[in-house]
Formats: structure tokens, sequence, C-alpha cells
């Protein structure tokens, strides 16, 4: 409807009052009273109108989206009608207050305040509906959607405020805008946290830093689980125990943390624990250890091979027989060291194509480590806690075979049998 369209409503309206009799006050009220009863009909008349032509016209389409069912939940078109309702109000402002001078005034900086709220209700749910879109887009889910929506929201609604100001204050909004130059300092130290967030999320999004759905380890806030969230200020980690961690954007940026998606990524996860081995019981392999090892199938070829090896050497280099320090010789720790190396050779869980070692640390007064350094092909954590215990269970039960002894700090019924022996 046009302006004019309006003016010449409202003149139908006031000469049809005066040929009715009424004048003066009579005239002036009933004026305003019927004219605000029928802009107040016509406007939800033509909310209702204009939501229902974009709803039948959306429905109408050939082909159903999630567009569609994002515009309906986050009503849309609701705040699209709003906007041509405010449209009414300002327009009709004038002529519904041609007698009331100082109420005109008020009213029409009302119209343009209302205005503004419509366009920023408008923009808020066009702004939600594309942000859902996205998020269950597989394109942009492990993107942090959130964190720009929220920077997008922040700026129009600034925008939003200093346009209501600039119209109570009837002045420029470059004059309001201006005047802002003042208070900077205190605005940085307000917005300091969304700002520091908001520069944490664009790097982390250039350099793929974290995206929803990484399991990320923050020691310093105790976070270690699955990434469910990312928005401007925070990151939400629901930690393997169920419970919730918010870690600050920019934390992530600006301290350590650790990424597990390279791993779920590659061909296998990482078991790197060791056994302690007490050192007293690492000695050379004499001819009874050997004759019973080689009775452990993944040995037998070794034995034979390292023995005839070192019968060769010994025998070149003349070495005296009479004493195993002299010459080569196994050890019992060295066979023990194989004999696990051929046992996870064997195990169809490990990833041989990763790196693969079993090694001796540096000996602590704990004993000497034997370390695993393997890679599972079981990711998932249950699956992988199973193989990591399954080889160890193995490997631990193994080593009194090969006249080793596992080194474990006494308890105090180990305490109590070294009194009585003494006693």
């Amino acid at each position: 409807m046009k302006i004019t369209e309006f003016k010449y409503l409202f003149n139908e309206l006031r000469n049809w009052l005066a040929v009715k009799g009424l004048s003066g006050n009579e005239l002036i009220y009933s004026y305003f009273f019927l004219g605000l009863v029928g802009v107040v009909l016509f406007l939800f008349i033509t909310i209702f109108v204009t939501r229902q032509i974009f709803i039948v016209m959306v429905k109408s389409a050939k082909t159903k989206s999630d567009w569609q069912k994002a515009l309906f939940e986050f009503r849309v078109f609701r705040a699209i009608a709003l906007i041509f309702g405010a449209y009414i109000i300002y327009n009709v402002v004038p002529y519904l207050f041609i007698y009331f001078k100082n109420w005109h005034f008020y009213a029409l900086i009302f119209a343009k305040i209302y205005m503004v709220l419509a366009v920023m209700f408008a923009i808020n749910a066009f702004l939600n509906a594309v942000v859902s879109i996205m998020e269950s887009s597989k394109k942009y889910a492990d993107k942090p959607i959130r964190s720009y929506k929220q920077v997008a929201k922040i700026v129009f609604y600034i925008v939003g405020f200093v346009l209501i100001l600039s119209i109570i204050l009837g002045e420029s909004p470059v004059y309001v805008f201006g005047g802002f130059g003042a208070v900077t300092a205190v605005f940085i130290l307000v917005f300091r946290d969304p700002i520091l967030g908001f520069v944490a999320s664009v790097q982390m999004s250039a350099i793929d830093l974290v995206r929803v759905g990484d399991w990320i380890t923050v020691e310093k806030y105790g976070a270690d689980g699955e990434v469910t969230e990312i928005n401007l200020t925070t990151i939400k980690v629901r930690n393997w125990d169920k419970t919730v961690t918010i870690v600050p954007s920019y934390a992530i940026v600006s301290e350590s943390f650790k990424n597990w998606r390279a791993m779920e990524e590659s061909e296998g996860r990482r078991i790197k624990r060791h056994i302690n081995i007490k050192i007293s019981s690492i000695k050379f392999c004499d001819e009874e250890l050997i004759g019973r090892l080689q009775s452990i199938d993944f040995l037998k070829d070794y034995l034979k091979e390292t023995q005839a090896f070192i019968e060769r050497y010994n025998a070149e280099n003349t070495v005296n027989p009479n004493n195993l320090v002299n010459g080569r010789h196994m050890t019992n720790i060295g066979t023990f060291r194989v004999y696990a190396e051929k046992y996870l050779e064997s195990n169809p869980h490990i990833n041989k194509n990763l790196t693969f070692m079993v090694r001796q640390l540096q000996a602590t007064e704990n004993g000497l480590p034997i370390e695993i350094y393997v890679f599972s092909k079981e990711k998932g954590l249950k699956r992988f806690e199973e193989v990591a215990a399954d080889i160890f269970d193995h490997l631990l039960a193994a080593v009194p075979y090969f006249d080793l002894e596992i080194f474990q700090s006494p308890s105090g019924s180990d305490m109590r049998n070294f009194a009585r022996r003494v006693d």
C-alpha cells in the first residue's frame, strides 16, 4: 500500500465523521480511536497474510530441503512479516496523530525504533536458519560456525544500538559512531574475551587446529574428551567420564594442548608401556635355560641360529669357555626381548607398517625398563585398551620362564616375611 493511499483513507475517515455531525474534541478523539483500531486490525491482517504468502510459496516448492525446515523452525517468515508491519506503522503515524502534535513526535520515534528492531529480529532469525543449515552439512560440520554467527550478531547488534541511539538523540548515526572513539578503551576491556575468542576462532579455522568431534587434551583445564561445540569465546569438551569442561577459545591458540585427530586418521594408535625387570635377575643363558627355551615356538629358529653364530665366533676367537664372561653369549633379558618382538609380530591387532620395536630404557632404581613401542590397529578406547592389556598380560606371565623377575616395591607382607627369616 502506498503512502498516498494511507492519506486518502484517513481523509475519508475524517470526512465520514464530519458527515456524522462530529466536531471539536468529539471528532478528534473519535478519529484517533477509530483510526487506531483500524490500524491495529490492518496490521495484524497484513502480518498474517504476508506470512502465509511466504509459507505457501515455500511449501509449493517441488523439492523439499533443509532450507525449508530451517526457515520454518526459526520463524523467518514471521520476522519478515514484522518488517512490513513496521513499515505500515511508520507511514500511518503522521496521519493517525495529526491532531496530537506532541504525541506525533514521540510516536514517530517509536515507529522508527520499531522498524530497526523488526529488521534486527529478521536478520537474527535468518542468521540462525543459515547457521543451522551449515551445521547440519558435512562440509561445515567441523568449522566453528557458531563463532562467526556470534561475531555477526555482535556487529549488527552494535549497529542496531547505534541507530536506535541516533533516533532517540536526533543525531546522525555517523555522529554517534564518532562518539564511540572516546570509549574505545572501555569497549575493548569489556569485550576482551569475545575479541580474543574471535581472533582465536579465525586462527583455528585457518590452520585447522580444532574441529567439532575432535578428541583433545588440555591439561591446564582438565579437559580430555570430544569437542562438542565451538563458540566465540569458549570450546565445550565432553570428557570421557561424561563431565563437561569449558576451555577458552584463545587458550587453544596461546597455550599447549593435544589434538588426537591425527592419530584417529592414521593407521594405528600407539602402545608405549614398559615392564621393569629386576636387575639382579639378569644373567647369561646357560645350557639348562637354553634347553628350556627351545620348547618355545617363537624362539626355536632364533636360538638355533644365534647359538650356531656364537659357537662359531667363540671358536674363531679361541675364547676360554670356562667363564661365560669370555666371548659372546646370550642373556635372558636379550632373549626375552626377542621373544616379545616375535610375539608382537604374530599379533593380528598390531600394525607392523608403523614404528615397531621392543627396547631397553635407562636403568633406574626401579630396575631395567623393557619398553613396548608399537601401534595398535584398534583405535577405539575400549578395543585399544583390551589389545594393550592382552599383550602385557601375556608378557608379564612369560617373564619367569626366562629366569627373570619383575621389579616390585616391597609390601607389608614382604617386610613381615623378611623379619621372620631374620629371626
